[in-house]
């Protein structure tokens, strides 16, 4: 059972691939329609979708009729959701002004994300869309290790007003920013609700306490608000 844990704190995207069964973002797949909604999908868009890991997206925009296509640096799509592209968020294999709207759900916070936002507008057309979703921090992050910090995407993140600055000054004009706490805290509690992690910490000594610590700070700082979600839709200028 120790090697499970240790397995997991080694590999945290597999893990919460496991235990959420589903797309790795707060709200899943109804919060990736209401985006979609957002930025106008239609059956006359061409999508984008940079970081599309398992492609859970994919499939909701082509049953909206759009021509879309995903890119990670590796993907693993399933049938439904290829084809995708292997690439990087601020290296797009996509020429100039091609896409109507680009969606990055829970990426940008681990990229360089002024290199990562002047790609999203270059390969979008005057007018597009970049809609965006992504974890916020308010006053000081909670310290958790690095595994978990990058899977959980605090690695990244930044203040609400420093993510509309950076998007500000990659040529785009906010249309809207959504809060999603109540999505995240459900995100929080279902994970809890699947792992009983107390016993299984249990079995690591110190490091397990040092490891329970650093959960219990990072639940207080989504309950707090110290940590968030928002989504963000803005038009290319």
């Amino acid at each position: 059972m120790k090697g499970l844990l240790d397995a997991a704190l080694a590999d945290p995207w597999r893990a919460l691939d496991t235990l959420l069964d589903g797309p790795l973002h707060p709200g899943g797949t109804a919060a990736t329609e209401r985006l979609l909604d957002r930025a106008d999908v239609d059956a006359d868009t061409r999508l984008l979708e940079v970081g599309c890991g398992a492609g859970d997206a994919l499939p909701l925009a082509r049953d909206r009729g759009a021509d879309a296509a995903g890119l990670d640096p590796d993907p693993t799509l399933g049938a439904a959701a290829a084809p995708a592209i292997r690439g990087d968020a601020t290296a797009l294999p996509v020429r100039d002004a091609a896409v109507d709207v680009v969606l990055a759900e829970c990426v940008l916070c681990l990229t360089d994300l002024p290199a990562a936002l002047a790609e999203c507008r270059r390969v979008l057309r005057e007018g597009g869309r970049l809609a965006v979703s992504d974890v916020v921090v308010a006053g000081e992050k909670p310290v958790v290790p690095d595994g978990v910090a990058e899977a959980l995407c605090l690695t990244g993140a930044r203040r609400r007003d420093d993510l509309t600055a950076a998007l500000e000054a990659a040529g785009f004009a906010v249309q809207s920013m959504n809060d999603h706490h109540d999505d995240l805290v459900a995100m929080r509690d279902r994970v809890n609700r699947r792992v009983d992690y107390g016993p299984l910490l249990g079995l690591l000594g110190e490091r397990g306490t040092r490891i329970r610590t650093a959960i219990e700070d990072l639940e207080a700082a989504v309950d707090d608000g110290r940590i968030g979600y928002v989504s963000v839709v803005a038009r290319a200028e």
